[in-house]
This record gives structure tokens, sequence and C-alpha cells, in this order.
């Protein structure tokens, strides 16, 4: 036996004893009551900014904070800290992240002062066929909503949880078994339903109330769950239990593998339900044969600092790393924030327009990550920066196979990659005492996934499948392939400074994301702001299409200045939530005498929570 499950089977009898002696809540899943006032619920206020040192959590959710900072007080490093707020996540973030879904996992181990990576991004069924998103009975693509987002072909192989495994396994002190036992003490006793839980059940009202098992959850009334209620989910807490006593197998092979595979492949609708669902293609052996990939992370050099991201299945690495290699070649300190800006939302237009052309899953897709990351690539595709004006969106993609750093003859129109990526998602930073740090983003794609809740287990499964692009092409990168992992945004990203951490961040918002981490750097880097001014600045997304979609504080501040650059701006917002926000990130940095100021979203989905464990 490994020290690993020697380690595993011996905390789940520590684990099974303590969540075993823990207040049972409800046996009802989704079961309301008031908000009581005694001690079984932790406190719910969002402390956005926190300062100290011995270790530090940031997430969206108090009670996914918490849950880390005990960890990191019992001794726990930065993984198990990670695990456990994550864990938890998918009881008060359930329509965001959870175990029927995927991430990516960014890690700095103090010790060897290296930055790995786990790739934990759902795959598509080995039986998806190239035309699966294409309806047989018009021989036309589904429509996107809501015929495709609400489905089981768009439910790919989950791989959080395997994540949450290797992680443990491969850094953690911790168990899974021990990791889960905070998480399933809230699913348990219930947390305090805020606002935006309220608002995006509501918003996937329709969607929620066509599905039996997601209606009999979160709409148990009819209605999503009121304000200051309390909402609990017996039934994922006993899902965590059974992963516990059985480690991933419990999950990944058996009754439970079985039941994901049928109610994708023939979802349980409500009788008057008039959205049609199509049936997916996942199967036991998918969920059997699923891995997580260990691999390299991305690395950039930006003014003395080493950027760390993740590498493609995801874009983010690739894409923020080679929007900063073009940056670096203007001295952005010293223009306007106008002017600083302009470069910002063209650098990343260029670096979009090669996502587009080049990035896929390097399992399926020669994806020349090497190439994009080239300073001289860079300098080369900055000749179609011009300081004075925007240029025509979208801008054409660079040739990777043959540049020299000279300008090129001027390029073509380009082509607009279609983004089907969505806003939702969650993130997570965590740093311990001995200077390891995490930065987790986990996802089940947009809010509320697929819709699709797992009978008996409490959980969504996500609807990962639509990142691919919806009509099959043997050109595009992106294309439908079976075990295929669709392309992501997601951007997880560590930054080092002289061999040490200084600064950790992330964020949900589909292909926001990658717009979000690499504004908030160019906020810290080049504009001197703080930590905390650089996550509340007002936020603007370019990717290389026409308009430039912005937050309405953005507009005001600076769509004056930009539009006279030739930019046009964009109110934020989308098909699925009235949100006119872009992203919720967390982030830490670090600073001398090993303080750490954590912080979240001082505004954003409702403010989040961060948290140190001993606070200056």
């Amino acid at each position: 036996m490994s020290l690993h499950h020697l380690r595993t089977s011996l905390a789940t009898v520590t684990a099974t004893g303590l969540v075993a002696g823990l207040l049972l809540a409800s046996s009802v899943p989704g079961a309301q009551a008031q908000a009581p006032d005694g001690p079984d619920l932790r406190p719910t206020k969002k402390v956005p900014t926190a300062i100290g040192t011995g270790g530090a959590v940031t997430t969206v959710d108090p009670e996914a904070s918490a849950a880390g900072l005990k960890v990191l007080k019992a001794g726990g490093n930065a993984v198990d800290a990670a695990v456990a707020a994550a864990a938890t996540l998918g009881v008060t973030e359930p329509y965001s992240a959870g175990i029927g879904g995927g991430g990516y996992f960014v890690y700095y181990n103090a010790k060897s002062g290296k930055v790995r990576t786990l790739d934990g991004r759902e795959t598509a069924p080995s039986k998806m066929p190239q035309d699966a998103f294409v309806d047989p009975a018009t021989g036309k693509p589904y429509p996107f909503t809501p015929d495709l987002v609400t489905s089981g072909v768009s439910v790919g192989t989950p791989g959080t949880l395997a994540t949450w495994d290797k992680a443990l396994a491969n850094w953690g002190t911790w168990s899974l078994a021990e990791a889960l036992a905070p998480a399933t003490k809230v699913a348990d006793r219930g947390f305090k339903v805020d606002a935006t839980f309220r608002q995006q059940t509501l918003d996937n009202l329709e969607r929620f109330s066509a599905f039996k098992d997601t209606k009999k959850l979160f709409l148990p009334r009819g209605d999503a769950p009121q304000v200051g209620s309390v909402f609990r989910n017996p039934e994922l807490a006993d899902t965590y239990r059974a992963i516990a006593a059985k480690g991933t197998k419990a999950f990944y092979r058996g009754p439970l593998a079985r039941l994901m595979s049928d109610v994708v492949r023939k979802p349980r609708m409500t009788k008057n339900t008039t959205l049609p669902a199509p049936k997916g293609y996942l199967t036991p052996r998918d969920l059997r044969d699923y891995r997580v990939r260990s691999q390299k992370a991305t690395r950039t050099s930006y003014r003395g600092h080493d950027v760390y991201g993740m590498a493609p299945s995801s874009s983010g690495g690739t894409t923020v790393g080679e929007a900063l290699n073009i940056l670096e070649r203007y001295d952005l300190s010293a223009m306007t924030t106008e002017q600083a800006l302009h470069h910002y939302l063209e650098a990343s237009a260029l670096a979009f327009a090669d996502r587009g052309k080049y990035v896929g899953d390097p399992a399926f897709v020669d994806v020349p990550v090497k190439r994009l990351l080239d300073d001289t690539y860079a300098a080369e595709r900055a000749c179609s920066l011009n300081p004075a004006k925007a240029a025509t969106k979208p801008v054409a993609a660079g040739d990777v196979t043959a540049y020299d750093g000279a300008c090129p003859p001027a390029a073509g129109t380009g082509v607009t990659d279609a983004d089907t990526e969505n806003i939702s998602t969650t993130n997570l930073t965590v740093a311990d005492k001995w200077g390891n740090v995490v930065e987790y983003t986990l996802t089940i794609e947009q809010t509320g996934g697929s819709g699709i809740t797992v009978p008996g287990h409490g959980f969504l499964l996500n609807n990962e499948l639509t990142d691919f692009s919806t009509v099959y092409d043997a050109a595009d990168p992106n294309r439908i392939q079976p075990g295929k992992r669709p392309r992501s945004s997601m951007s997880p990203t560590i930054v080092l400074k002289d061999g040490k951490p200084f600064l950790a961040l992330g964020s949900p918002g589909g292909s926001t994301i990658i717009t979000t981490v690499l504004q908030m750097l160019v906020n810290r880097i080049d504009l001197g702001m703080t930590i905390e001014e650089a996550i509340a600045a007002p936020r603007a997304s370019q990717r290389n299409t026409a308009s430039v979609t912005a937050e309405p504080a953005f507009i005001d501040a600076y769509g004056a200045a930009l539009t006279a650059l030739g930019h046009t701006l964009a109110p934020a917002g989308d098909a699925f939530t009235s949100a006119a926000e872009i992203g919720a990130a967390t982030a830490i940095e670090f600073g001398p005498r090993k303080t750490m100021t954590a912080v979240a979203e001082p505004s954003r989905r409702g403010k989040g929570s961060a948290k140190v464990v001993d606070p200056r």
C-alpha cells in the first residue's frame, strides 16, 4: 500500500468520525428555514481584504474561505486548504463549480521553487461524433440557447474530483477524506442564501424547472430560495461521505458513474417542459478512463517578473503571456491611463487572434506554445499596434511559422473566433505559512451548468462541451473530437519576482478571464495601483471583436478618450444574466516580512471573502 493510500485510509476513519458527529440538518434536499441566530451557521459577512501572516485564503464565498482558513490553522498546507475551499464552493456556489465540472490547478512549491499545474478539464465522451451539435431533424446546429446549453450533449466527463485527489497525492498533507469534511458539514447544516444565489436561481428558472431532480433541489416550492433562508443539501453531503469512505472510485466507477451516464444519455425531464434537452454520449467507461494531466506551466518574463500560467488545453497562459510580451515593448507607466488602456486593449486583440488560430487540446493539435511566447514573435506582432489609433477588428492572426521580429507587410482582416464560453465559474487563491501557493479556477461552465442534477446526489453536471466550436471544421484547433478537452480561457496565474512569490491571481468570466487577469497585471505592475485598487478598478475586455465589452464605470471614466482613439465600447452583459460586471477575481500579494494581502472583489458578484491566519 502506498503512503498516500495509507494516509487516505487512516484519514477516512478520522473524517468519517468527525462528520458523523455533526448536527444533521433537514433530510429534504434544498430544504429552507429562517436563518437561525444560533451558533450552527458561520457568519456570512464578507470582508474582501485581509492583511496578515501565517497563510491566507480568498474566494467569492465566506463559507469556502472559512473552510480553507480552518485547514491552514489546523496545520494543513495550501493544497489541503485549496481542496477544502473548492469542495465547499461546490456546496455554496453549486451553479458555478462542483464535482460535476472541471478546472485548472496551479501550484508553487516553496521548497523547490517550481511551479507545476494540473489540467482537470472535462473531456468529450469517446463516442461523441463530430456532428454532435447538429440537430438531425433539421441538419442545422442546435440553437445555442436554450437547446445546446441545457442538454446532455453538452456534458463532458468531469475532472474536478480527480484534480483534488491528484493535487493532494502530489503535494498535500491531508487525505481527500479530511479535506472534504468541512464542506460536508456545510452541506449538512446549510448556509444562508444571499441575493446572488437567489438571483442566479431565478436566472435559471426555466432551465431548472425542466429537470425533475434540479427542480426538486433548487426550486423545492416552485420558487428560488429566499434571501436569508437556509439552504441545505444533505444529498451532496452523503455523496461527499461516500467519496471520503471509498475514494474517487465512488464517483468514477460503480452505481454513481452509471447514473451520471444514464441522466446524460436520457435526461429526466418534467412533464410540462418545452425544452428539448438533446441527449448526450457520456458512458461509464468515459468516467472510468478519465485522467488528470500533470504539465509544465507557461512562463513569460514581464518587467522583472516571471509570470506562470496554464498551458493548453487552457488558452490562458499563452494568451496572457503573448499580450504581456507585446506590452513590454512600451513604457505604459509613462503614459496617461487612457493611453495605457488603449495599448492593453490592442495587445489583447492581437493575442486573441492567435488564440483562435492556434490553440486547442495539445493531445489533438500541435499548439506552438514556445513560438506564441517568443519575444521575437511579440516584436513582430507589436508592429500591428498603432499607439494613436485602434485597429479595425477583427485583426488577423500572425504567422508563427516564419517571423524575425521585423515588421511584415500589413495583414488583411482577421476572423472573430466564435465565443461560446459563459461568464460563470469560480476562482480561489491560497497561500500557507511555508510559502506554498495555489491558484485554482474551477467551473461547470455557465451558471447552472447543463441544468441536470444527478438524482439523489445533490450536484449539477457541466455543459463544458459548448466550449467546442459549434460547427465542425477540420482546420479549427477547437473542433469536436472524441476524448478531447475543449479550449478554455481559465487563467490561474502565479507571478514570481526574484524567484519568490509576488502575486497570485485568477478570475471567472468565460473568455473575459484572460483580459481580467491581464488588466489586473497591468494595473498593478504598470499603473502603480495597489492590489486592492487593481482588483476594484473598472474593467473592459477586447477579444478581437468589433466592440470592447466594458463595465459601465469603465465607460464613464474612459469612454470618451478611448472612443476618440477609435474604440467602440459596449456595456457588459449576456444572454443568461442581467449582470453588467466582468469577472469576480481573487488574489494574494506577498510583501516583506511574510506579509500577505489577500483580496477578493469589493462589490462584483456580491463581494468576496478574504481571510488570513494571523491578521495584522
